[in-house]
Parts: C-alpha cells; structure tokens; sequence
C-alpha cells in the first residue's frame, strides 16, 4: 500500500512530463503538415531523365553539319 504513495506522484509527473512535450511538439509545426512531402514526391517538376530521340537526333544532325 506505501508504493501507491510513490507511483501515483510518479504517474503525474510522468503525465505532466508527456503533456509538456506534446505541447511544445505542436507549437513548433512538428504536426502542420503532414500529407505534403508524401505527395510531394509524387509530382516530378523536373526536366524527363529520359532523352526523346527525336529532339536529340535533331540537334545531333544539326551540330554535325555545322
């Protein structure tokens, strides 16, 4: 019976401790945004990694007979 006298102070502080950090975690954006790097990846802005032959065959033959 005496250790509730230690768990249940423990329990609180811990509890005090976990909601602390949970608030500082929310005031510092850690929760914004949480669908947009998953999507983000998806939409390629970049230039096509891959060439299209029929633009670079063009340019070649007009580099080689300059």
């Amino acid at each position: 019976m005496e250790i509730l006298f230690v768990l249940i102070p423990l329990a609180v502080v811990l509890m005090i401790v976990a909601v602390a950090f949970f608030l500082w975690t929310v005031k510092s954006g850690q929760y914004d945004d949480l669908e947009g790097p998953a999507h983000r990846i998806l939409m390629d802005d970049d230039d096509p990694m891959i060439p299209r032959y029929g633009q670079d065959e063009k340019k070649n033959e007009d580099q080689t007979t300059k």
